[in-house]
């Protein structure tokens, strides 16, 4: 596709934001600012990424997700049903508030500058939720491109509170019919505007391989429901995802990403283990890709991959996002 190399070089999907434009969504999501001076500040920013990926032999380039205040918390501006919450306003609601309490205290950052977005309505799409973003980035690069998305799982499984989201949804099960209708209309936009690749972002499927049902939750977005035993909740995500990308097939390449979470620098208390839980799952997805984060050594062999079938592209995340210090190019290459 593009005539890539054999080897072709791209991002997991976010680059650092610089402080104005860190300023301008703060001030955006308190009504300081109008969507329309947003958007300048962001455009500038996202043209600065793309250059930047340019100049350092990036092949398949993303906007960095400049836009976003998170990677997936932006969607309660495009669709009708889900109200955006703190951290700090969900200790009310939240299932199993010791767990999350220990969680709150362990974040790098206060509890009430993060914030989840959650089910409070029946969904509707009311706007695309990278399809623009795409767009704006087709004209400023010659390059194949990225989008990324929040997974099917992580949607369903982080959103869903039930003092919350009851009412409209009993369960997380029919909560994933609607968002898998969401994610589907947007797929079917995105190949018709001639999109080449999609991510969707499933960071929460490690926490559910590594950990316990009852132990300490590692991503946010996950501890605000419970979940069922490992096998339900993997063959549910397995489930989520196949519906999404059905009829996709060559039209355009679908990625999923997993990770062990980015939100604090303390390596003890992030996630460890080997994907080899995870193999089986992964070699039942429809995806093309997997992008893998292999940055550090608490991802294990790189050898297991090698149980995937033959017909997956694997992306290996081997430069490290927790790291202020710039790596070496023998450093990376050591971990392939």
């Amino acid at each position: 596709m593009n005539n890539l190399p054999l080897f072709p070089v791209t991002v997991v999907g976010s680059m650092p934001r610089s402080r104005a434009v860190s300023r301008a969504l703060r001030n955006r999501q308190k009504g300081r600012v109008s969507d329309a001076e947003f958007n300048q500040i962001a455009d500038e920013a996202v043209i600065e990424s793309i250059k930047l990926q340019e100049e350092n032999g990036v092949n398949i380039v993303s906007d960095g997700e400049q836009r976003r205040d998170n990677f997936y918390s932006f969607i309660t501006e495009c669709i009708d049903g889900i109200r955006l919450m703190t951290l700090a306003e969900m200790l009310d609601y939240v299932e199993d508030k010791a767990a999350f309490e220990q969680l709150l205290n362990a974040l790098d950052v206060p509890a009430f500058a993060l914030k989840n977005p959650v089910v409070d309505g029946k969904l509707n799409r009311k706007t695309p939720l990278v399809l623009n973003d795409y767009q704006f980035l087709k004209e400023h690069t010659k390059k194949p491109i990225k989008v990324t998305l929040p997974g099917p799982y992580l949607l369903t499984r982080s959103m869903w509170v039930k003092k919350l989201s009851y009412e409209f949804y009993p369960d997380k099960e029919s909560l994933g019919d609607d968002v898998v209708a969401v994610l589907r209309e947007e797929l079917d936009e995105l190949m018709t505007a001639g999109c080449d690749y999609v991510q969707f972002d499933e960071p929460v499927l490690t926490e559910v391989a590594f950990t316990g049902p009852h132990e300490t939750h590692t991503f946010m977005c996950a501890a605000l429901s419970e979940k069922s035993s490992p096998e339900e909740e993997l063959n549910f995500a397995v489930e989520l995802m196949n519906r999404v990308v059905e009829g996709i097939e060559d039209k355009m390449k679908t990625a999923l990403h997993v990770c062990r979470g980015n939100w604090s620098q303390q390596e003890d208390v992030l996630l460890r283990g080997s994907y080899d839980l995870l193999i089986p799952y992964f070699s039942q997805m429809n995806v093309h890709q997997f992008v893998l984060e292999y940055a550090t050594e608490r991802a294990g062999s790189i050898d297991v991959l090698g149980e995937l079938p033959t017909d997956k592209e694997i992306g290996l995340g081997v430069v490290d996002p927790r790291t202020t210090e710039v790596e070496s190019v023998d450093f990376v290459l050591s971990k392939v």
